[in-house]
């Protein structure tokens, strides 16, 4: 592939969960014990702020006690060294590809370290404990909430991302159940507009039909081996 080529990366819970972080939907449709539907929905947060707010303290924290693994440390540097444009999307909500070094990069889902107001739309770094009606520095408001993408809620950034996807020669997409939409349907898109397809994953995706070529292994040793063969057939 020419070293001008855009490239689009979309990583999913698989890319994390070899550092010790609980994938979206584990056993039983659950996320670390608790039905998704009570903690990552607007009505959850309406009905029980103080379990939605504890869930993610208690995520936060979790972060501090977990390190980025081979698979993030390749694509920080494929970033890193890929001249030609290039963006990380990622569903996961944990800052594992900051750590690694990854720079251009996008969380659509929101950030765990993250703080939203509700009532203004600020969005501020908070590595803290958030109770509920915890106080915005921006407004003044008691309407601080975790800065998630609920289910129901508009992804982040959804205009840059269909951007990228229509100039992508290639989109990845790593570690991703290919259940979760809208970014379950990134590889069509970016099929349509023309880009060849790859997926990592650890298992066949709900989408792998849609992708050019499927490798199946774990994301710590699948992408720093694809990463190596792409650098390596870009010099070439």
């Amino acid at each position: 592939m020419d070293r001008q080529s855009t490239i689009v990366i979309l990583t999913g819970a698989g890319i994390s969960a070899e550092s010790g972080l609980a994938t979206f939907r584990g056993p039983g449709g659950l996320w670390e014990g608790h039905r998704v539907e009570d903690v990552c929905t607007p009505e959850a947060l309406a009905d029980d702020p103080v379990l939605v707010h504890r869930f993610y303290d208690d995520r936060r924290a979790a972060l501090t006690r977990v390190e980025p693994n081979a698979a993030h440390h390749a694509l920080a540097r494929l970033d890193a060294e890929w001249p030609g444009d290039l963006l990380i999307v990622t569903q996961n909500v944990d800052d594992l590809h900051e750590r690694a070094g990854a720079q251009r990069l996008l969380h659509m889902h929101g950030e765990l370290l993250s703080a939203l107001c509700a009532a203004c739309g600020d969005r501020r770094a908070w590595v803290e404990s958030l109770p509920p009606g915890s106080h915005c520095p921006a407004c003044g408001t008691g309407a601080l909430r975790p800065d998630i993408v609920f289910f129901g809620e508009m992804p982040y950034a959804m205009d840059r991302i269909e951007a990228a996807l229509s100039r992508a020669d290639l989109f990845v997409s790593v570690g991703t159940s290919g259940a979760v939409y809208p970014a379950a349907g990134f590889v069509q898109t970016a099929r349509h507009y023309g880009a060849q397809t790859l997926e990592l994953n650890l298992e066949p995706s709900a989408g792998s039909i849609f992708f050019h070529e499927t490798r199946l292994g774990a994301a710590s040793v699948l992408v720093p081996a694809w990463v190596d063969e792409l650098l390596a057939q870009s010099t070439t």
